[in-house]
């Protein structure tokens, strides 16, 4: 970090300490798996940042307010404005009436809420691009968050955090970074280029492997996971620096290949397989052990 930088985020982190960083959640069509892993945040712990570094006005899965009181809270936010929207999961354009809040639709709601907030940030892949919600067939029309606000004529600037889940830690630092910096750095897709701008394939403690063509063909083996339909190389994220957890595991690190999950095209198709096996390979392989034996 730049000496020239680190007062301004000692001054940002006493600023949502001292309560004044508004924050607004509200969820779509989602699993609340990105919720999940904001309470697996590390540094800070998940009680301080949430009682102590924003203002959590409003939270549908971990605020104690609920029916008429919910309505109350959330309405008199997003009166008053100035606040980080953070919404979570898929736009249900086709059904609106699939996720409601009050007698409100979450599409209207979440337009609402974007017109007075002074950012946006999609969390997850479904947020940010439709996931598994917006997949081929898509019955209930979802988009992503950032799509809709566009279709709404909504200028909010949007920020994109994908991942299944995203990671805590992009979701923290993007928050400070709109509280004390404005926006970001964001790479063509929206996203912060601090946490996507390289490909795991790059950070890959397995590239060495990649480089001498030493590949996995089972679970378990030894080597590069790309013959198992590992997507690193496509895709953008830091979890093989920065790992889950603690910076425990990730991933590739625990033997399984990378499914893409913060790329745009995660999920979207039908056809699109969560690991694919060099069957080709191994039945040369079978062959070659037959002729031996």
């Amino acid at each position: 970090m730049a000496p020239c930088v680190a007062p301004r985020i000692a001054e940002a982190m006493e600023e949502v300490v001292s309560g004044v960083a508004p924050v607004i959640w509200l969820q779509g069509q989602s699993c609340s798996g990105c919720s999940v892993s904001l309470l697996d945040s590390e540094v800070p712990s998940p009680v301080t940042f949430l009682t102590q570094y924003i203002s959590l006005g409003f939270h549908q899965t971990l605020s104690s307010a609920t029916g008429g009181q919910a309505v109350d809270t959330v309405n008199k936010l997003i009166e008053r404005g100035g606040y980080v929207l953070i919404a979570e999961g898929a736009v249900p354009v086709g059904m609106p009436k699939a996720c409601r809040f009050g007698n409100e639709t979450f599409s209207a709601q979440l337009a609402r809420a974007a017109r007075n907030a002074q950012a946006v940030i999609s969390v997850g892949t479904c947020a940010s691009f439709g996931g598994i919600p917006a997949a081929e067939n898509n019955p209930t029309g979802a988009a992503s968050v950032p799509d809709f606000l566009t279709q709404q004529g909504i200028k909010t600037a949007v920020i994109r955090i994908p991942g299944c889940p995203a990671h805590p830690d992009w979701l923290v630092g993007t928050v400070l970074q709109v509280l004390k910096f404005r926006l970001p750095p964001l790479d063509p897709l929206g996203r912060p280029k601090a946490f996507y701008a390289r490909s795991l394939h790059d950070q890959c403690a397995r590239f060495a492997d990649y480089e001498r063509e030493r590949f996995a063909r089972t679970y378990g083996e030894e080597g590069c996971l790309f013959k198992l339909g590992c997507l690193g190389p496509v895709t953008k994220a830091d979890c093989n620096i920065r790992s889950w957890n603690g910076g425990i595991n990730n991933c590739i690190r625990s033997g399984a290949p990378c499914v893409g999950c913060s790329g745009e095209n995660f999920a979207l198709k039908a056809k699109q397989p969560f690991s694919t096996k060099d069957t080709a390979a191994r039945e040369r392989e079978t062959a070659t052990k037959k002729v031996e034996s």
